[in-house]
């Protein structure tokens, strides 16, 4: 017998009230008396969906981080691109990242905090990275907070199960398209569960802490520190919550906690950076926000294969009048026509873009998998190069630039732009944040989408085109 459907709408009324005031601004004045850094070490670009005014750095050399400590602003980011690397290199890479901070931070005399951000729907290298991160760190944290609530995205964790919304419906992450991920996939809703899964029974869900949205929503910051103040020896705990209130509900007596002396790692998607980073919303951008260029055609770029992503392509095929490039991923696979592929996806774009054309480059949207986790990595990094090989030979620059994907929007930053620091001008869309590219970069200044595969309606490619076309 089918399960019943569980309602969005229904659930959330039946929830208690919210926390009756606002603690932003509260938060705002802490953050700002305290003299510590938030690091958020993101495993692919999309982490940054929540927040504006907000630097991303895509290289993590000590001097480099320590220039940024140096600058004793609230909070930045490390695009890791963690979750395109098979879990050995992933590790190597936290290791290196948490030993490098650590020794920034001596140098330029700033304290810091770090989040590992990763995916909203719980696809990850978790608890691997994790793991090596905090022994790059070298300390000890009393807990890892699990904490994957993405308000944007419809990602919400309620009684400890996560779940994805789909329009008014609630669909445990476990039973989403997610969950196959070749890669990354799971079995688990509850994240109880989910932890004692993704650690092979090292943690057994029995053992796993979770602080509830009663918690939050009856007992406020002080129930929140107190359950924090609870944890410890390397405990894990899961957080609950529903909008951005419970967050900043949590974030308080989050502070309150460290204030006291305790240490926390946080595994969490881009929800609880903004709360934590205190960073209030902004209305979404427009072109006059961004001081797009007059003329000239945009460049979307789509690797990410999820059946969302493949909607939004098919709306905008069929919505707009922009050019089209397929490129087939059999044939990128296959060493006797990648060359000539990708040569004629070059061709074919810069005649588009020299028209003053917008213009889509996308993969075929057959998936194709590898046996094993490892070879379909190896897969997708195959295609993501091939992509990047075809940004990199374009010879007229872009009006505006989209990648649709988390490890394309990625490579395309690093390895076809020669992104090394960016700054976060806000969001397009709900949950889709455009970067400007820095002067080291390819073309300076350019406005760059990044837009994650998991996240928007089937409208979503459409409305891009729409807003940012406008006069």
């Amino acid at each position: 017998m089918d399960a019943q459907p569980i309602f969005l709408s229904e659930t959330l009324a039946a929830l208690p009230e919210p926390w009756p005031d606002s603690l932003l601004p509260a938060i705002q004045e802490r953050l700002a008396a305290t003299e510590r850094t938030l690091v958020v070490l993101d495993d692919d670009p999309t982490g940054t969906q929540t927040v504006h005014d907000v630097p991303v750095l895509t290289e993590w050399s000590a001097p480099a981080l320590q220039a940024e400590l140096a600058r004793r602003q609230p909070v930045f980011f490390v695009l890791t691109n963690s979750r395109s690397l098979p879990l050995a290199e992933a590790q190597a890479l936290n290791a290196e990242i948490g030993r490098n901070l650590t020794r920034a931070a001596q140098a330029a005399g700033r304290d810091f905090a770090v989040v590992s951000r990763s995916d909203s729907t719980l696809r990850g290298h978790y608890p691997g990275e994790v793991d090596a991160l905090a022994e790059g760190l070298g300390q000890r944290f009393d807990a890892t907070l699990i904490i994957p609530f993405f308000l944007e995205g419809g990602r919400y964790t309620l009684n400890d199960i996560h779940y994805v919304a789909e329009g008014d419906a609630l669909i445990p992450a476990a039973e989403t398209p997610f969950a196959r991920d070749a890669a990354f996939g799971y079995r688990s809703s509850d994240l109880r569960d989910w932890v004692e899964e993704k650690t092979g029974g090292r943690v057994r869900a029995a053992d796993v802490r979770a602080i509830s949205i009663e918690q939050l929503r009856s007992g406020g910051p002080r129930a929140a520190g107190k359950a924090l103040m609870e944890l410890a020896d390397g405990a894990v705990c899961v957080v609950n919550a529903a909008e951005m209130r419970d967050m900043e509900v949590f974030v308080s007596g989050l502070l309150d906690a460290e204030e006291s002396g305790k240490r926390f790692l946080y595994r969490t998607a881009a929800s609880f950076v903004q709360a934590r980073a205190g960073i209030a919303p902004r209305p979404l951008l427009g072109p006059n926000d961004l001081s797009l260029p007059a003329e000239g055609g945009a460049l979307f770029v789509v690797g990410s294969y999820v059946p969302k992503t493949t909607a939004q392509v098919e709306r905008l095929l069929a919505e707009t009048g922009i050019a089209r490039v397929e490129i087939d991923v059999a044939a990128l696979l296959d060493d006797a026509h990648a060359r000539q592929a990708v040569a004629a996806a070059v061709d074919a774009l810069n005649a588009a873009l020299q028209d003053g054309r917008d213009v889509v480059l996308y993969t075929s949207r057959g998936l194709i998998t590898g046996a094993d986790a490892a070879e379909s990595l190896a897969i997708g990094k195959r295609v993501s190069d091939s992509l990047v090989e075809i940004v990199r030979s374009l010879e007229v620059r872009p009006r505006y630039l989209v990648a649709k994907g988390g490890i394309t929007s990625s490579d395309i930053a690093t390895k076809a732009l020669d992104i090394r620091r960016a700054f976060v001008y806000g969001q397009a869309l709900p949950g889709v944040p455009v970067w400007q590219a820095g002067p080291e970069s390819r073309y300076p200044g350019l406005a760059y989408v990044v837009f994650p595969g998991n996240v928007g309606g089937d409208d979503a490619l459409v409305r891009i085109v729409r807003s940012l076309d406008a006069d």
